[in-house]
């Protein structure tokens, strides 16, 4: 976004950046991790003290600040972008009154009508000519968008054990830090990720890392650092106390002008909002009773209408700090008094659970992080894998001898903002879907987060109308009907199987005029198998395994899997097939295998998809291929 934000000019002045530090009203994440830890309330000397002795830190926690202050600074330039956005909507006043209009307008009305479920399926006869009508009518429907099909590598920038080893010795040297500061809450703000967490926690709400620890050890336990899911973590009890899980209490809230979330409407000063909080404490002490009357006429909690104040059973803590510690300290029963970011509390005590042991324990959290030469390393086996292969085929072979995980993702839409695994990849289909780019192509090395990315382009579709495609009709060849069957390889199968597969067929194809790569998009598509990958083909006449058809093609695609399944180092994985969704003709697909000598369990029918295409031009290179074709339907008596 930055070109973005140069083009408009915008910019964080240092005048404005130290207002976001140092201000009044600094950025909400400033507010988070400088608040008092005994009041969860935004102290604003303590960021001060924390830049005073900027110069005195470890190149670590500088470097931490450094990228700290750069986030404050792209957010408020996000802010700002975002508002021109917003203020450059605008809605006529026309639009807002037909809007208005339209869901505001209603009618009355009587009809009847037949349900489809009424009508016996039976007396009905639906023709292929009634498919095709109903298709031409309906064409809009069916418009497909234009897009493109994507394989790609992600290279995962991670942490090597070398990173893992420097971070162990970093957390190490803290460790021996932590065991003797005084000063707990500053030491955490200093060198941990996250914030410091001041609040209490029963048995079983910690990391079973250190519950046990934190609950048998004395205060001032420290753990020695554990890694978890590329974390390290140390962590010091700080304080042991037997406190309610849970209390309950009513309230009346005086707020005033300026107080958290106040009503714009409440004029009284906060001078004025204690001393009537003052003289309403004193009536409540005097007479109890009176506190629901109080409660209807003076409090200014929204929720008082509903719930008469009653704040219901709370877990400790769940409240903002000082109006937990007022009913805390105070016997069920009992009247007591709170000053709150929100205002001032009159609080009546009405109910608390039996004490258990809490503890207050002080995490310091560390994320590992890749060093800058792994991220070199990683950039470089992206860049290889780019640089050298400027085709498919080339990409395909060195993927296999890198023994990388190719992905693909197809029909991704121009507009497109997703693709699987990938975070915000718009640069990669903007790529693909430049002029520019051609089937085949293989990009250059994208950087996106933490991850590099290689695509290549297998497919592109002008979009437009599909083929009519049904169960039982098909589209035309002269006066012949024809099926084009499409058999599944399940995801269970290795990339490299997939290979052999494309591979074999490519070859067996050419010998009759068929081109298997203009065959291979839709089919590897997966549009109607989501949860397999598809590849493979089968002509036949429309309704009739006629085996002369068969035989022409099926040949090849049986020729194809023979070689997948003796191909290591994955031995024939049909016994995983089992519960594979099963596809309409899988039943011929079987007994066809069986035919050919494959001993395939009953089961393995579900392996076997079929997918129903009508045959298309644009499916063949040319002229002669689609003659081949007919003249193979004519085997068929087509």
């Amino acid at each position: 976004m930055e070109k973005e934000y140069e083009e408009l000019g915008l910019i964080v002045t240092k005048e404005e950046l130290f207002e976001l530090i140092q201000g009044v009203n600094p950025h909400p994440q400033i507010k988070q991790y400088f608040a008092d830890p005994n009041t969860g309330i935004y102290d604003r000397r303590l960021i001060v003290q924390y830049l005073q002795n900027f110069d005195n830190m470890p190149p670590e926690s500088k470097q931490q600040w450094i990228q700290f202050e750069k986030f404050i600074k792209d957010d408020r330039l996000r802010q700002k972008y975002n508002g021109l956005i917003t203020q450059g909507y605008y809605v006529p006043v026309a639009l807002a009154k037909l809007n208005y209009e339209d869901d505001n307008t209603t009618a009355k009305i009587a009809y009847v009508a037949a349900r489809y479920q009424d009508i016996p399926d039976s007396t009905i006869t639906i023709t292929d000519e009634d498919y095709a009508d109903y298709y031409e009518e309906n064409k809009e429907i069916f418009k497909e968008k234009t897009t493109c099909d994507i394989s790609y590598v992600l290279f995962e920038v991670k942490p090597s054990m070398k990173d893992m080893q420097s971070a162990k010795e970093e957390m190490d040297a803290i460790y021996n830090e932590y065991k003797e500061t005084n000063d707990v809450a500053r030491f955490v703000k200093l060198n941990s990720d996250n914030r410091y967490d001041s609040s209490w926690k029963t048995e079983g709400q910690l990391p079973l890392q250190i519950d046990t620890a934190m609950f048998s050890g004395e205060i001032g336990t420290v753990t020695k650092p554990y890694l978890e899911n590329e974390e390290f973590h140390i962590a010091r009890l700080v304080d042991v106390a037997y406190r309610p899980d849970s209390m309950k209490a009513s309230h009346i809230l005086i707020a005033y002008q300026g107080a958290l979330r106040a009503n714009p409407e409440i004029q009284r000063t906060k001078d004025q909002a204690e001393q009537l909080a003052d003289s309403l404490l004193g009536i409540v002490k005097r007479s109890p009773k009176k506190m629901e009357t109080l409660i209807a006429s003076f409090s200014d909690d929204p929720t008082a209408e509903q719930n008469k104040g009653d704040m219901g059973w709370f877990a400790d803590g769940a409240m903002v700090w000082q109006f937990n510690e007022a009913v805390l300290k105070t016997k069920t029963g009992g009247i007591t008094f709170a000053e709150t970011p929100f205002g001032y509390h009159i609080i009546d005590v009405t109910g608390k659970k039996d004490d258990v042991k809490k503890v207050k324990v002080a995490m310091v959290d560390r994320t590992v992080l890749a060093s800058n030469e792994t991220y070199q390393q990683t950039f470089a086996k992206a860049s290889k894998l780019a640089s050298e292969n400027k085709t498919e085929a080339e990409f395909n072979d060195a993927v296999t001898e890198g023994r990388f995980n190719k992905r693909s993702m197809p029909k991704v839409d121009e507009m497109s903002n997703y693709i699987a695994g990938l975070n915000s990849p718009r640069q990669i289909v903007r790529w693909a879907f430049n002029e520019e780019t051609g089937v085949g192509d293989v990009s250059q090395v994208f950087d996106l987060e933490d991850m590099f990315v290689v695509a290549v382009v297998t497919a592109k579709s002008d979009g437009g109308y599909p083929p009519l495609s049904t169960d039982g009709a098909l589209q035309k060849i002269g006066d012949s009907l024809l099926t084009l069957y499409f058999a599944g390889l399940p995801t269970v199968q290795s990339g490299e199987h997939i290979r052999i597969f494309d591979d074999s067929m490519r070859e067996q194809l050419k010998e009759i005029g068929l081109d298997y790569d203009q065959l291979s998009p839709m089919i590897k598509s997966g549009k109607m198998f989501k949860g397999c990958t598809i590849t493979g083909c089968i002509f036949t006449k429309k309704g009739v395994h006629d085996m002369a058809v068969i035989e022409t093609i099926q040949d090849k695609v049986l020729k194809s899997y023979t070689k997948v399944l003796a191909a290591p180092p994955c031995p024939c994985p049909i016994e995983q097939w089992s519960n594979m969704i099963m596809g309409p003709q899988a039943d011929f697909e079987y007994h066809l295998f069986k035919e050919w000598g494959f001993d395939v369990p009953l089961s393995a029918q579900k392996a076997f998809f079929t997918m129903l295409v009508g045959p298309r031009s644009c499916y063949l290179n040319s002229n002669e291929e689609l003659e081949k074709l007919k003249s193979i339907v004519k085997l068929a008596g087509g």
